[in-house]
């Protein structure tokens, strides 16, 4: 078990699972890094709301948001949530992204990251049925009010039955 899955276990005794998300997030290096911050994180995990504001510190040479500081937002946050809804019988990661720059941001950007209870049932009801699945979760990062699309990034996930993921992974270790 990694750090953080170690925190938010020791810490969801002290602290709601939503508020322990949104300020781990903020707080952890790899996060804070990005200049990103989260900014409301539903009492259920299924929405998520990330500001992604200019500043000296994510500006580029020509004084727009650097595209890294765009992905670096967007980045762990699908995979982090899935995880937390799930639970500990599945697996899962993020396997691609692929980044789709629209036009240069010259101001603070948004995002949300949204699950649906039907999606997660659809999820589970695929890896009940298939052991493993891909799916593509997409966020686009939009001015204020959602008018303009700056940055749309699509992120490909896997899920596993945990079970599963154990054995192909001890198959493959064998094979080697």
């Amino acid at each position: 078990m990694g750090f953080y899955q170690t925190l938010t276990k020791i810490g969801t005794k002290v602290i709601s699972k939503h508020t322990l998300f949104k300020h781990a997030f903020n707080l952890s290096p790899m996060y804070r890094r990005s200049t990103a911050k989260i900014v409301e994180v539903s009492k259920d995990l299924l929405n998520i709301e990330v500001k992604l504001p200019i500043s000296y510190k994510n500006k580029n040479y020509v004084g727009t948001i650097f595209g890294g500081s765009m992905f670096s937002a967007v980045d762990p946050i699908y995979m982090v949530q899935l995880i937390n809804l799930l639970g500990d019988d599945y697996v899962v990661w993020d396997k691609s992204a692929q980044i789709n720059f629209k036009r240069p941001a010259n101001q603070d950007l948004y995002t949300r990251f949204i699950f649906t209870t039907e999606e997660l049932e659809q999820i589970k009801a695929e890896v009940k049925a298939k052991n493993e699945i891909e799916l593509i979760k997409t966020s686009e990062l939009t001015d204020k009010n959602q008018s303009k699309v700056f940055c749309e990034v699509h992120k490909t996930i896997y899920v596993a039955d945990k079970g599963f993921y154990k054995a192909k992974r001890r198959v493959k270790k064998s094979a080697v």
